[in-house]
């Protein structure tokens, strides 16, 4: 397993402007792949129901599930990883995410 394990996130219910203003968030680095970028953040920052939200409005918008990172992972690819995040990766893959191997 890498990287961090999903934090746990305590406290009141997000609002939806609160979740939709994660789709405003910009990478520091101009190479990251924003979309990727916004994920991760939202990841790190919501509980799993907010998340789930989060991604429908990620999707409404046009944005890329299947993002990638720097080194060609989908933001599926690192969740997968994590023990704790089923609810994460379950809310991706509802939503039509696919891990890197499976074809991206």
């Amino acid at each position: 397993m890498s990287g961090p394990e999903k934090p746990k996130v305590i406290g009141e219910e997000w609002s939806d402007e609160r979740v939709r203003s994660f789709l405003a968030i910009t990478p520091y680095d101009a190479s990251e792949n924003p979309d990727y970028h916004v994920l991760l953040k939202a990841y790190h920052a919501m509980r799993a129901e907010d998340f789930q939200r989060f991604i429908s409005f990620f999707v409404a918008e046009g944005r890329d599930l299947n993002a990638v990172n720097g080194q060609g992972e989908t933001i599926l690819d690192l969740i997968a990883g994590h023990r704790r995040s089923e609810a994460y990766a379950e809310a991706l893959v509802q939503a039509g995410a696919i891990t890197a191997a499976a074809g991206h």
